[in-house]
């Protein structure tokens, strides 16, 4: 069905990046790749001078540690890439990079908060020019 496809997890909900990463495994052809991606946020100057200097690439270690114990866990051969910036913006970019033609991304059930801010599966799904594939299952 799809020879690349962008599995984007948040680090802090590693429950639904197991379940995304199955599913992406079920839609993968054969000889296809899948690569897990994490975004870590730029963190704004104002709260960076009283954090310590090297809490990015801490957090970005941390994330690369945490997508290759998922694979290891799941036995699914897959890829890490780990991006900072905004978290649509860097799934859109690696999608675009990468020539991926599906991204999936786990989502909350929208909220109040939503329809001021948005959340990052709503901009991927509005931008992104491949296929997206928003994955809502509760954990």
């Amino acid at each position: 069905m799809y020879r690349k496809i962008i599995v984007a997890v948040a680090i802090g909900n590693m429950d639904k990046g197991e379940i995304i990463l199955r599913k992406a495994a079920s839609l993968l052809d054969e000889g296809g790749e899948i690569v897990l991606l994490n975004v870590i946020e730029d963190v704004p100057t104002y709260v960076a001078v009283e954090l310590p200097a090297n809490i990015v690439e801490d957090a970005m270690r941390d994330g690369r540690e945490k997508l290759e114990g998922l694979i290891a866990r799941t036995g699914i051969r897959a890829t890490v890439e780990i991006r900072n910036g905004p978290p649509a913006k860097a799934i859109i970019s690696s999608a675009e990079n990468l020539g991926a033609d599906l991204i999936i991304v786990a989502s909350h059930l929208p909220d109040f908060s939503n329809y001021f801010i948005g959340a990052t599966a709503d901009r991927v799904v509005r931008h992104a020019k491949c296929s997206v594939l928003v994955d809502r299952q509760k954990v």
